[in-house]
């Protein structure tokens, strides 16, 4: 791992939300912070201009295997200490039987197979003893469904701590430290409105998280308090 000083993170989903928020905070905590984004401007490119060079800005829609080979190849030669995949979309209420094709592909791709494509593509930048990071929920936590309710997302955050479980698997022995994330439910414009976190106010407590975890082994499904979120 790199020193204190000089760790260096990528934070994929840093637009708006969680990531941009995210990305923000561990910049204000010294660390190198590269944060990407598919459209230019916005308060990235703001927090990017106010930032002393700690935060950069990179161009990537993640559902886009050029794009993500493209992003490696640009990276190249660069050491992260930690690479956070952050990505959600939700596209209603509805139970699943309502569900069309297309949406039910749309939130399965962005939602589930994207981050661990990201992952993979980008795990050969990851620093020995750094960890790569995915923002998952306890929506996805299959003993938690008991209220009902948005099945599509949930399926979709099931499906992402599935994938990262046999992401873990297959690179057991990599020395990466992996964890899954659960923010809690965040005013965001993902959350709504009358969620009950404030990002400004849970980020920080993930952030904690993330740099408390630093060289533990396995994979862990944590939330913002770095207690376990049951499977």
């Amino acid at each position: 791992m790199s020193t204190t000083s000089n760790r260096t993170a990528l934070v994929i989903g840093a637009s708006r939300g969680l990531g941009l928020v995210l990305a923000g905070e561990l910049a204000r905590r010294g660390w190198h912070v590269i944060a990407t984004t598919r459209r230019n401007g916005g308060e990235l490119q703001a927090n990017a201009d106010a930032s002393n060079g700690r935060l950069e800005i990179e161009s990537l829609e993640m559902t886009s295997s050029e794009e993500l080979a493209a992003l490696r190849e640009r990276l190249e030669g660069r050491r992260l200490d930690l690479l956070f995949v952050n990505a959600a979309i939700n596209r209603g209420n509805l139970p699943i039987h309502e569900v069309s094709t297309d949406v039910f592909t749309e939130v399965m791709t962005t939602n589930a197979l994207s981050p661990l494509r990201a992952l993979e593509t980008l795990r050969g930048l990851v620093a020995p003893g750094g960890t790569v990071a995915v923002m998952s929920s306890d929506q996805g936590s299959i003993s938690r469904n008991t209220d009902g309710g948005y099945e599509l997302y949930k399926a979709s955050k099931a499906a992402l701590n599935q994938l990262m479980r046999s992401y873990a698997t297959r690179h057991a022995d990599d020395g990466h430290t992996k964890l899954l994330i659960d923010p809690g439910h965040n005013r965001t414009e993902l959350g709504g409105p009358d969620a009950p976190l404030d990002p400004q106010e849970s980020i920080p407590a993930v952030a904690d998280v993330l740099e408390a975890q630093t060289g533990a082994p396995g994979l862990q499904f944590l939330d913002l308090h770095g207690e376990t979120v049951p499977w």
